[in-house]
């Protein structure tokens, strides 16, 4: 029975189950009279073991349980019903030296407790406190569990909310890296390879999460500062003059001012201001060494140099996995950190064309 059901059959004092439980059969019988002529639907019964059935059989609101019977006593049967029943609420009555008895029959979470024999309105009192109680509990249980219920649904349109805005801007990135890539157009695809090359190198070094998604987010935009080099420069043939490769030197730093002002790429927007830095401090804006270069720029920097070796280049052709495998491992602890190679270095060719494959796919 559900917890609005209840308190909908309780609504009026006739709804109310009692359950009486003593060995003393006068006892038992004018309890049970007594609460009739008040309305009440009434059942009784001599031991808790029977009790504890009846309980469980039909719906019992409440128990009047003697403390002391033979066999199971009143506290046994107390803590049966508060592991199995424990809607139902429990009156015990005791003898007068069972004082202590009745404060832990309290504790134990009876709701009242009477001296036998019981006065008759002291009896109907505890009685519909007890129910009164019992009333309350329920409702307030009712309304929690309808505000647990508001709180998933609007947890799961806040969920869904967030899993749109979220694919909106992974879509709105990705047409921006794509059409990147089209204006280089020797590097077509880069972008997608370099991300996917740059996540398996991570998980393999244990990253996962938030913490991968953002290495991958900053391996995607790597390039975006290069929305702020000339083509003359980007497109360029031949070599470049020295002022050309200054200009061209500065597209980490303009990726980084294009995403440090939005909050959920603050992190990426330190792989793309790093993303040409060197284990050895030879790199650059900013001439980093080691570990202050982000783990995501260090492994990044092996999944790039991987993709320009076996990519075809205009004065080029693209080179095999084991040429790219013997030049990044040639500069580990110049170009490269060693646990970053360390961990490329465990993809086997296999592995690396099905990388390579799956964007494609993903192209086709």
């Amino acid at each position: 029975m559900t917890v609005e059901s209840e308190i909908d059959q309780e609504a009026d004092q006739g709804g109310s189950n009692i359950l009486v439980v003593d060995d003393d059969r006068a006892v038992r019988d004018v309890v049970t009279t007594l609460l009739a002529e008040e309305g009440y639907m009434v059942s009784a019964t001599a031991d808790a073991e029977a009790a504890l059935t009846l309980a469980g059989r039909q719906d019992t609101h409440l128990i009047i349980s003697d403390l002391k019977m033979p066999g199971h006593d009143g506290l046994w049967l107390l803590d049966q019903v508060r592991r199995e029943s424990p809607d139902t609420s429990i009156i015990m009555l005791t003898g007068f030296g069972d004082t202590e008895a009745a404060v832990e029959c309290l504790r134990r979470g009876a709701t009242d407790y009477l001296l036998k024999p019981p006065k008759v309105t002291d009896l109907i009192r505890a009685i519909e406190r007890a129910l009164a109680r019992r009333r309350i509990d329920l409702a307030r249980r009712r309304y929690q569990k309808r505000l647990e219920r508001k709180v998933q649904a609007k947890t799961a349109e806040l969920t869904a909310a967030l899993e749109e805005v979220g694919e909106s801007y992974q879509n709105t990135l990705l047409a921006l890296v794509a059409a990147l890539d089209a204006r280089e157009h020797e590097t077509s695809d880069h972008s997608q390879r370099v991300v996917r090359y740059t996540r398996t190198i991570a998980r393999i070094m244990g990253y996962d999460g938030e913490e991968l998604a953002e290495i991958g987010r900053g391996a995607l935009l790597h390039d975006i500062g290069k929305i702020g080099v000339p083509d003359s420069i980007l497109l360029k043939p031949g070599p470049l003059t020295k002022t050309e490769w200054d200009e061209m030197r500065r597209h980490p730093a303009i990726g980084f001012r294009i995403l440090e002002g939005i909050p959920f790429l603050r992190s990426s927007a330190e792989i793309v201001l790093s993303h040409q830095e060197r284990f050895d401090g030879g790199g650059y804006p900013r001439g980093l060494v080691g570990e202050a270069i982000p783990i995501g720029a260090r492994i990044f920097a092996v999944a790039d140099a991987l993709d320009a070796i076996t990519s075809d280049r205009p004065y080029r052709k693209g080179q095999s996995y084991d040429a790219a495998r013997a030049e990044i491992r040639a500069y580990r602890e110049t170009q490269f950190d060693p646990a970053c190679v360390d961990a490329f270095l465990t993809l086997d060719n296999d592995r690396l064309a099905a990388i390579r494959a799956a964007v494609f796919q993903l192209d086709g």
